[in-house]
């Protein structure tokens, strides 16, 4: 592309500094800041300046979107393939980000075909991409406050947890109940009945085995001072993790009825076994996209999900390894739905078998069986055709073997 402008912009939170440049000349070099008159101004500058295209750090955010928004075409740059470059331009180790926005705009001009311009989703595909994202935020946060809350029970009261998760409705009511070992003297199989039915309980656990798992259970030796304290922060994690459950919650219902509104759920529904399963497929719907040309093979789309290895080969050395670098919320969405359909499809539950007979552990015969989805759940996104096992060639082919 002779002749034509590059940009690099090297984003921070406050300004970015931007470097234009035409055949590796550096033409204007200039920062803006990160506000509606620094990023208005920087999309018209760069749109008069006959940009033809611009390189990021970054996938996302209202930046890149303004620039989609302006007709620019964006190239998304890992930070490591940044690091890797800079030696091609500098004979020094330095860094700066002057320096990085030039190297950005470089790649740009001389590798615009290694990296895949940014297409934006759909408003509804963006959508679904935030609750999601949000409620796996939601998530780590419960689980990481849910193992301090089991650690202080452990600690001084492992008789609360009689529940099979310490985080559940039923529990988190029973210890705001019963904080500490002092609260829940006297408690028998009458009191923890009525308990039960207060808290709308709908375990089939008879109050009375309750009752026993509790005396069962191990007495902790803390004195009062030191009960009282871990009581209050019992209570204390119990007041943040609440809510945090309850969004949770709440967060699923809207995923819900989001992923029943998009035009690709049909694609991915016949792929569960419950069709009224909704996490999983909706992650696989915001982060596969609804920009088809995102993914050109099949292949392209199983290595950013993590399912196909990274290959090492040196003189006499071969080896496969694990692939890093990959978009992980796409690469859980698709080993969870490798693991549930290696129960109850006979085609996956053939393929994973084989794998583990190779000597493959559990994760990787995941990831084997994960592939091997890949290669069919691109078809159907590509054509939008909803998976049908009576066009799926190897399922057709083993069930007229026997298998």
């Amino acid at each position: 592309m002779a002749g034509t402008k590059t940009a690099g912009i090297d984003w921070a939170s406050e300004a970015h500094e931007v470097c234009v440049s035409e055949e590796g000349r550096v033409l204007e070099r200039f920062s803006v800041s990160h506000d509606e008159r620094g990023i208005a101004s920087l999309a018209a500058r760069l749109t008069r300046a006959g940009i033809a295209r611009v390189a990021i750090e970054r996938p996302d955010g209202i930046l890149v979107e303004r620039l989609l928004a302006a007709g620019i075409e964006v190239l998304a740059i890992h930070p490591n393939q940044v690091k890797a470059a800079r030696a091609r331009f500098a004979v020094a180790h330095g860094k700066s980000d002057r320096f990085d926005a030039y190297v950005l705009a470089e790649l740009a001009r001389t590798d615009a075909h290694r990296f895949r311009a940014l297409v934006p989703d759909s408003d509804e595909t963006k959508a679904l991409k935030a609750l999601t994202r949000a409620r796996e935020d939601l998530v780590g946060v419960r689980v990481e406050l849910a193992n301090q809350l089991r650690a202080q029970l452990q600690a001084f009261w492992p008789g609360a947890l009689i529940f099979a998760e310490v985080d559940s409705p039923i529990s988190l009511a029973f210890l705001a109940r019963y904080p500490s070992p002092a609260e829940a003297k006297g408690l028998g199989a009458g009191r923890m009945a009525a308990f039960l039915g207060r808290s709308s309980y709908s375990g089939r656990t008879d109050p009375a085995e309750l009752v026993a798992r509790i005396k069962a259970a191990p007495e902790g030796t803390a004195g009062e001072a030191e009960c009282q304290a871990r009581r209050t922060v019992v209570l204390g994690l119990l007041a943040a993790l609440g809510p945090i459950v309850e969004e949770i919650a709440e967060l699923t219902t809207q995923i819900r009825g989001a992923l029943a509104a998009h035009p690709d759920a049909e694609i991915f529904r016949p792929l569960f076994r419950d069709p009224k399963t909704t996490i999983c497929p909706a992650t696989l719907i915001a982060e596969l996209g609804d920009a088809r040309g995102r993914y050109p093979t099949e292949a392209a789309m199983a290595a950013d999900a993590g399912m196909s290895p990274v290959a090492l080969e040196s003189g006499k050395l071969r080896v496969a390894t694990f692939r890093r670098a990959c978009d992980k919320r796409l690469r859980v969405a698709v080993a969870t739905l490798a693991d549930s359909t290696r129960h109850w499809h006979p085609w996956a539950k053939e393929v994973y078998r084989k794998a583990r007979a190779r000597g493959q552990d559990h994760p990787h015969a995941i990831r084997t069986l994960g592939r091997a989805w890949i290669r069919v759940l691109w078809r159907c996104w590509r054509d939008r055709v909803p998976y049908d096992s009576a066009r799926h060639g190897n399922f057709n082919r083993l069930q007229t073997a026997g298998g």
